[in-house]
């Protein structure tokens, strides 16, 4: 392992990941990013709350970049995670605004942008219809990305 990309989400089984990898990745002596991803549906959320605090207190706020609100999460996520371990963990945080249906797409060309040979990710159980139907993220990541895979399930 020379690079990871470990992606996360607000959740228990997330936060289990990212402490797992990013021990692992600083016993290897890997570089390790953290990559959070937001939808654009969150983002018209978040914009609509911005306007009415704006509203409330008078005041005007510039909408930030949305990727960068998914890296803020990333990096505040993890500094919050990697407190709770002994050893001091290095991380690069990043942030993609996506679907669902194309999230895994992006991840990977994430980790392939940034050169990541190992990629860790938090996969849900679903029925072989649910599968067949809707698709599955997990399976998506592991047919298609050329390194090692990861999966933790949810």
């Amino acid at each position: 392992m020379e690079h990871a990309l470990v992606v996360i989400n607000d959740t228990d089984a997330h936060r289990a990941l990212l402490a797992e990898s990013g021990q692992l990745a600083h016993d290897n002596g890997a570089k390790l990013t953290v990559l959070s991803w937001i939808t654009p549906s969150e983002i018209d959320e978040a914009a609509k709350n911005l306007e009415v605090i704006e509203h409330t207190e008078g005041t005007s706020y510039s909408s930030p970049d949305s990727s960068s609100v998914a890296e803020r999460f990333a990096k505040e996520f993890a500094t919050d995670v990697f407190a709770s371990l002994d050893d001091r963990i290095e991380f690069t945080p990043d942030g993609i605004v996506t679907e669902g249906d194309e999230r895994a797409e992006k991840i990977i060309e994430t980790a392939e942008r940034l050169g990541c040979d190992h990629l860790f990710i938090v996969g849900r159980r679903r029925s072989p219809t649910g599968k067949a139907l809707f698709g599955d993220f997990a399976q998506q990541v592991l047919l298609n990305f050329t390194g090692t895979v990861t999966l933790k399930m949810d």
